[in-house]
C-alpha cells in the first residue's frame, strides 16, 4: 500500500462570542484538515491549526511541501516518513511550523494505517485502557464575569463532567476570588484545574501558587512563559500544587530536557506541536520511564486514541473547538472519554458540515 496523493483545504471556525485567556482574544482557528489516499483506496485524515486565522497560509504550505516526502512512498512506513522530514526540515528547524507539517502527516498515516488494518489505533499501539478521564476545558475564560463562571461551571458538573479547567490572568487578588467561588459551586469532589496560559512571573507564579494551594487544584497550568523552562523547576519545587506544562514544547528533545529539570509534575504533548502520533508515543513513553503523568492538549477525538495506548495517560482535555468536523461524537460514561472501537482515529470528517463553513 502507498501514498497515491496528499491534498489539504482550508475552513476557517469561528467562535461567537470570542474568548479571552491570558495569551489574548481568539475569535477562530485556520484549520487546514489534511487527505491522505493510497493506492488500496485507503484514506487517512488529519487536521492542524492557526488561531485567528493567522498564517494559515504559511502551515498549509509546509503541509504540502513535506507531503512531497510521502507521496509514492509505502503508507505502512512512518517512521521512515518521520525520518525523512526530520532531516529535510533542519535548515529551517525543529520547531514551529516545520514539526507542524510533519505532525499533519504523520497522523494521517497513522489514519490510514489503522483503517487498512481494521484496528483502532489505541490497540495498534498497545491499548493500556479502554476509557480516559476527561476534563471539561471549553469554557471558565477570563472574558466571563463570576457569576458566569459559576454558573458555567455548574453546568459542566450537571453534564456528567468530573473534573473541569478555569483559566488565570486577572491579577492574584481576582484570580483567587474567582477559583473559590468556581470551588464552592462544584464541590470538593470535582476536580478543579487553572491555566494560566503562560502569563506570569516567577514571582508571581510562586506566590499565586502559594495562594491557590487551599483550594485543591489537580494541577495549575503553564503558569510562565513557554521558554522559561529553568525559571518552571523553580516554580514547581516551590509549590505542592502539581505543575502542568508541555502543550507549547516541541518534541521529545524539548520534553526531555523537561524532565531533567523537573520542570513539570504533569506533561502535556500537543498533537500538532509535539510531532505527531509517533513523537506523542515517544514523549508518552519517555515520561512513563520517569514515572511522570501525560494529559493531552486540545484535539480530544484524535488525541484519546494516544492516551488509550499510554498507561500513564490520567487526562483528556475536552475542548470541543473541532468537533463539529466530524461525523462521529465523543462518547462519555462517568466522566470519561470511551475509546471508540472504529478503525484508525474512529472519526472521520463530515463532509456536510464542512461544505457549509468559510474557506
Amino acid at each position: 500500500m502507498k501514498v497515491e496523493s496528499l491534498s489539504t483545504r482550508v475552513v476557517h471556525l469561528p467562535l461567537d462570542p470570542p474568548i479571552g485567556s491570558a495569551l489574548g482574544q481568539i475569535g477562530g482557528f485556520g484549520c487546514v484538515l489534511v487527505t491522505l489516499r493510497t493506492t488500496d483506496g485507503i484514506t487517512g485524515e488529519n487536521i492542524v491549526f492557526t488561531l485567528n486565522n493567522r498564517r494559515t497560509a504559511v502551515l498549509r504550505q509546509m503541509v504540502e511541501e513535506l507531503g512531497e516526502l510521502a507521496v509514492g512512498q509505502d503508507a505502512g512506513h512512518i517512521g521512515r516518513f518521520w525520518a525523512r522530514a526530520w532531516k529535510d526540515n533542519n535548515f529551517l528547524g525543529h520547531k514551529g511550523v516545520p514539526v507542524m507539517g510533519i505532525s499533519a502527516i504523520d497522523g494521517a498515516l497513522w489514519d490510514a494505517l489503522g483503517k487498512a488494518a481494521k484496528m483502532p489505533l489505541y490497540r495498534m499501539l498497545g491499548g493500556a485502557q479502554d476509557r480516559v478521564p476527561a476534563y471539561h476545558s471549553g469554557g471558565l475564560w477570563l472574558s466571563r464575569s463570576t457569576s458566569e463562571l459559576v454558573a458555567e461551571a455548574e453546568n459542566f458538573a450537571a453534564q456528567g463532567f468530573t473534573a473541569m479547567k478555569m483559566r488565570l490572568g486577572l491579577g492574584a487578588a481576582e484570580d483567587l476570588a474567582r477559583v473559590a467561588a468556581v470551588r464552592r459551586a462544584i464541590g470538593p469532589k470535582i476536580r478543579l484545574m487553572a491555566d494560566a496560559n503562560q502569563g506570569l512571573t516567577e514571582n508571581e507564579a510562586i506566590r499565586l501558587g502559594r495562594g491557590l494551594e487551599e483550594h485543591d487544584l489537580t494541577w495549575f497550568e503553564e503558569p510562565l512563559p513557554a521558554w522559561d523552562i529553568e525559571g518552571l523547576a523553580r516554580v514547581a519545587a516551590a509549590l505542592d500544587t502539581p505543575i502542568a506544562s508541555g502543550e507549547t514544547e516541541y518534541t521529545r528533545y524539548g520534553f526531555r530536557q523537561m524532565i531533567g529539570l523537573r520542570a513539570a509534575d504533569i506533561l502535556m504533548p500537543d498533537l500538532q506541536r509535539v510531532g505527531g502520533v509517533s513523537e506523542f508515543m515517544r514523549v508518552g513513553h519517555l515520561a512513563e520511564s520517569h514515572d511522570i503523568p501525560v494529559s493531552s492538549h486540545l484535539f480530544p477525538e484524535t488525541s484519546l486514541s494516544l492516551l488509550g495506548a499510554l498507561s500513564n495517560a490520567i487526562f483528556l482535555e475536552y475542548m470541543p473547538w473541532f468537533s463539529r468536523l466530524y461525523r462521529e461524537r465523543l462518547e462519555f460514561v462517568d466522566g470519561c472519554a470511551v475509546l471508540p472501537e472504529r478503525p484508525g482515529w474512529g472519526f472521520t470528517f463530515d463532509e456536510d458540515a464542512i461544505a457549509h463553513l468559510d474557506r
